[in-house]
């Protein structure tokens, strides 16, 4: 069962909420968040360092302490101005013509340690100890974790009476086209309801933020153990989360490029694929049905990239070609909840047995391409000459994850991409009172 409370949210005026609000601070870097930092944007607390000329480090202490005065300087010019009482609310995502509807809320640390809200990633250590940075010196939650929650028609029937007002905030985002709104649920009665709804539900699911929620649960046990009265109610138990139905939420997919074959050529590496893979090439010659005399590699016309057609395809692009690869029978465990991942399969029969990759979270010779960026951004990399070649899996489901993460399981790294992210600057959580 899982803890939830009401929280007074430090958020913008209605009137600026688009100016405040930011895509996170993880999707881009700091030049592109230069850019696109406005005088009021978030982005200059969640990633100071674009206020020094040239652009200063992360991680210096300067840039640290530029987060804080401006944390400061927007509650002092009004820009973030704290609610005057403890409610929840209702954020809205719309992403090509699909919306969303999640709760803004605050989680209970002592949840994430007892495992009622349950991960499928592992954590790294360094990029924990930069978010409790963060979390510390501003003494906040300014940015939410994204979690997952079994659906329930109690609390979106909650939610949909309050989306039939008129929204709070009410935007579509300039970078992305994505819309954006939030409603406040403040009546007394609905939010004992909503605390009450959810200390009946089994568990929280993340979905994106883990070290985020990894950095709020060590902070909170930092503050508990400096604190000979704690009593487990005091504001640092808790870190804001946006908690959507699991039924609402979709998983694009998460792509890979490599940069070299590992010294193997062309016709080497495709003799090894073949050995694990049915591979097909997806050239002009083959539409409407045709086929494609040449030996691979394949040095055809190729129009259009190949999206995989199910689990276990997948669709590869090498030397300005696309192809399909089907994964043999025998080559992966159905009835292992993480052997059965297309990216287990990708992993273990190309990564491991042909390219020897090693650990893919600290290789230097695989990178990863969020869906959200298109198949286009696979082939242009590989056409550039930076990589080698590219992969693009098919979608891990909702259900996958939570089988995963109620066994206790981890997923392979870069398994999953949501989209739309969340939204930045719309709600803010102290950690005190």
């Amino acid at each position: 069962m899982v803890k939830v409370k009401p929280f007074a949210a430090i958020r913008p005026p209605k009137d600026i909420c688009k100016a405040v609000s930011a895509r996170p601070y993880d999707v881009m870097n700091s030049v592109e968040a230069k850019a696109e930092a406005g005088e009021k944007s978030l982005l200059h607390i969640t990633k100071p360092e674009i206020d020094f000329e040239p652009i200063a480090g992360e991680h210096e202490q300067r840039t640290y302490d530029k987060a804080v005065e401006n944390f400061k300087k927007w509650q002092e010019k009004g820009w973030l101005v704290q609610d005057p009482k403890e409610c929840y609310y209702v954020y809205a995502q719309t992403m090509e013509g699909r919306t969303q509807y999640g709760i803004i809320l605050c989680a209970h640390t002592e949840d994430y340690a007892t495992g009622a809200i349950k991960k499928h990633e592992l954590t790294r250590k360094e990029k924990e100890d930069d978010r409790m940075i963060h979390v510390r010196i501003q003494n906040a939650n300014i940015e939410p974790v994204f979690f997952a929650y079994p659906d329930n028609e109690e609390i979106d029937a909650i939610m949909f009476r309050y989306i039939s007002r008129v929204p709070e905030y009410d935007f579509i985002a300039d970078e992305d086209g994505f819309g954006h709104k939030l409603w406040v649920i403040d009546e007394d009665k609905d939010i004992a309801r909503i605390t009450r709804i959810f200390a009946g539900i089994d568990a929280f699911y993340v979905a994106d933020g883990h070290h985020r929620t990894a950095a709020a649960a060590r902070v909170g046990a930092e503050k508990k153990a400096l604190n000979p009265h704690h009593t487990g109610e005091e504001e640092y138990n808790y870190f804001m989360a946006v908690c959507f139905p699991d039924n609402q939420l979709k998983i694009i997919d998460y792509n890979r490029v490599v940069k070299d074959l590992n010294g193997l050529n062309a016709k080497q590496f495709f003799e090894a694929l073949q050995k694990d893979f049915i591979v097909e090439c997806r050239c002009d010659c083959t539409k409407d049905g045709g086929r494609c005399e040449c030996e691979f590699p394949c040095h055809c016309k190729c129009s259009e990239p190949y999206r995989p057609a199910g689990l276990h395809n997948f669709s590869m692009y090498f030397e300005g070609v696309w192809y399909s690869l089907t994964a043999k029978p025998g080559t992966y465990n159905d009835n292992d909840p993480i052997g059965v991942l297309d990216v287990t399969i990708l992993s273990n029969l190309v990564f491991d047995k042909i390219l020897n990759l090693g650990d893919l979270r600290t290789s230097n010779r695989i990178d990863f391409v969020g869906g959200i960026r298109g198949l286009g951004e696979l082939s242009k990399r590989v056409d550039s000459g930076e990589m080698a070649v590219a992969f693009a899996l098919y979608p891990v489901s909702m259900k996958q994850l939570i089988d995963i993460a109620d066994t206790g399981n981890i997923m392979p790294p870069k398994t999953t991409w949501f989209e739309p992210k969340l939204r930045s600057g719309l709600a803010i959580h102290k950690l005190e009172k």
